[in-house]
């Protein structure tokens, strides 16, 4: 799938959204109703099945976090965690073997099964 354009306050975003995932997310904003101090948080955080797992959800802006915006999503993301994001594609598969958010990380040298763990 196509990702779209996407830009940040002073660099390009260093990691991607398929056009899928995008949709998905902005139902999520949508059903939720958040108000706008609330952006999608993509990180990373110490754990599962092989050492690191992936951080997908809506937060509050945080010290340490650059903003991007993604089709007018605001997305925030710490600047620590560029080191094992930079270059992601996030997508979203809605089909009968799996439904949800995928992560394709070409910095991850070993995942999980479950697709939102990985070592680096």
């Amino acid at each position: 799938m196509e990702s779209t354009v996407q830009s940040a306050t002073n660099t390009l975003i260093p990691i991607t959204f398929t056009e899928g995932a995008i949709k998905e997310i902005k139902k999520l904003i949508d059903q939720k109703e958040l108000t706008e101090e609330f952006g999608l948080r993509v990180g990373v955080e110490g754990g599962g099945c092989a050492g690191m797992n992936y951080v997908l959800g809506f937060d509050k802006k945080k010290e340490g976090d650059e903003v991007f915006f993604v089709d007018n999503i605001r997305v925030f993301l710490n600047k620590a965690h560029n080191l094992y994001l930079v270059g992601m594609e996030v997508d979203w598969q809605d089909g009968l073997n799996s439904r949800g958010f995928t992560f394709n990380n070409p910095n991850a040298t070993n995942t999980c099964g479950c697709g939102t763990s990985f070592s680096a």
